[in-house]
């Protein structure tokens, strides 16, 4: 015997004993059943990935727009200075230049005195505000590339007849467009091109009253060409939102898997004896129901109890009850046979073990085996008669029939209910053999005593 309140290693069926690294029956992944944690974790990895793509579409979008928007306030700059320049030349009535090369007299100027003859080596010429755009046009486009020129659908000078997408932002003038402008690849290369109207003022009747102008009318316009427009940061926006995406992905994989532990610690918590470390009554119901399908049958239910167990905690206390149970456990662990045989505590110091494709009297000589397994483990009993833990059994078995879990568990009770009666530490089996219980005689001819 072993002494007092100890208890021995749990023992196989076989005669081998239990290694505590192997424990009491543990829940796999599968048995845990994680509520589709993969397929909402890739949901989750969907949605990120639709965010990140939206985030880079708009930030494209916004990146397209705050250059258009500086190529639109640098071109309205300009034209407010070459409008301001012009008034500046008008309001002086034009100014006139040494004749030279690159400054001659110009034949579309009808005005009295258009020439100044200061002397034999030096003669004046006027420039009117569009003779003195034009110039500033060449010279702009010399040093900097940018390019602009007047227009209009009515043009003095014909060589400033309109190109047509000029023309066309002329006409939508005249329809109240107050200005035009637009974004142009080429090339690989980007440049913006602006419009906006040059209106009959004061100083300009001078010139264009008799063309039918009258204060206020749109005379033309001033188009302005900026090359060289920076290009969008593609690239910047590509690798930062890849890096965004990478990050987010990672964090989703690495809050699934803590999550994934947790629940899996959940769910161990919820469907695990706290004391035995099998499986307890709520999981045994759970797995017991999905366990009677028809390809499962026949299927085998046993239940037994460790008799006296009020008298062994009243003996030797708590905390050696405990230990007698986690024993018990571990024996019970043994006792399954394959990978689709369960054990759990069903409650209290009663414990039950399902056998899937198992049939009554296979289920009996396994019954019989797991109360031999604890009789042998000799733990000391002072209040039982034997003097030692003992267990009785209750066995039954559903081969057709009705799928109902909770008669099967009612049949196996009312078997272990039948073991007690008859004296403890025996195996019964429903439905009952005819004549005597052939268990309860198998446990008298081997010298157990009944009480």
């Amino acid at each position: 015997m072993a002494g007092r309140g100890a208890a021995a290693p749990a023992c196989g069926l076989d005669g081998s004993r239990a290694s505590a690294e192997e424990g009491p029956c543990r829940l796999t992944l599968s048995e845990q059943r994680q509520p589709h944690l993969g397929l909402k974790l890739g949901l989750a990895g969907v949605v990120w990935l639709v965010l990140v793509a939206a985030s880079f579409g708009w930030n494209l979008h916004q990146a397209g727009q705050h250059r258009e928007a500086l190529a639109l306030q640098s071109a309205r700059a300009m034209f407010a200075h070459l409008v301001l320049t012009r008034r500046w030349n008008a309001g002086h009535g034009g100014l006139f230049a040494p004749v030279s090369a690159e400054t001659q007299p110009n034949p579309w100027l009808e005005v009295p005195v258009r020439d100044i003859v200061v002397s034999d080596d030096l003669m004046l010429t006027m420039i009117n505000p569009a003779y003195m755009t034009r110039q500033l046009s060449e010279l702009a486009e010399r040093t900097d590339g940018v390019q602009f020129r007047i227009t209009s659908r009515n043009p003095i000078r014909p060589q400033n007849a309109p190109r047509p997408w000029e023309a066309e932002a002329l006409a939508a003038f005249e329809a109240g467009v107050a200005e035009v402008g637009e974004l142009q690849v080429a090339n690989g290369q980007g440049s913006y091109r602006y419009m906006a109207p040059l209106m009959v003022e004061q100083a300009c009747l001078a010139c264009h009253e008799e063309q039918g102008y009258t204060l206020g009318d749109v005379r033309g316009g001033i188009s302005i060409m900026l090359p060289g427009i920076a290009p969008l940061p593609l690239a910047a926006l590509v690798w930062s939102h890849v890096l965004i995406a990478l990050a987010g992905g990672l964090t989703i994989l690495l809050l699934g898997r803590l999550l994934s532990h947790a629940y899996a610690d959940l769910r161990t918590q919820a469907v695990m004896d706290a004391l035995t470390s099998i499986p307890n009554r709520r999981y045994f119901i759970e797995q017991f129901v999905r366990t009677l399908r028809p390809s499962a049958l026949p299927v085998s239910l046993i239940i037994c109890d460790i008799d006296h167990f009020k008298g062994y905690n009243d003996c030797f206390g708590h905390q050696a009850g405990d230990h007698c149970l986690q024993t018990v456990a571990g024996v019970l662990h043994q006792s399954r046979r394959h990978d689709g045989d369960f054990c759990a505590r069903y409650g209290g110091e009663e414990f039950v073990l399902v056998l899937p494709n198992t049939r009554l009297p296979t289920a009996v000589r396994v019954a019989e085996r797991l109360r031999e397994a604890i009789a042998d483990l000799g733990l000391q009993h002072p209040g039982s008669p034997l003097g030692i833990v003992t267990i009785s059994v209750g066995v039954a078995a559903v081969a057709d029939g009705q799928l109902d879990h909770e008669a099967l568990i009612h049949d196996a009770d009312e078997a272990l209910y039948r073991a007690k009666e008859q004296g403890r530490n025996r195996v019964a089996v429903h439905p009952p053999p005819a004549g005597a219980d052939l268990y309860a005689e198998r446990s008298r001819r081997s010298g157990t005593p009944v009480s």
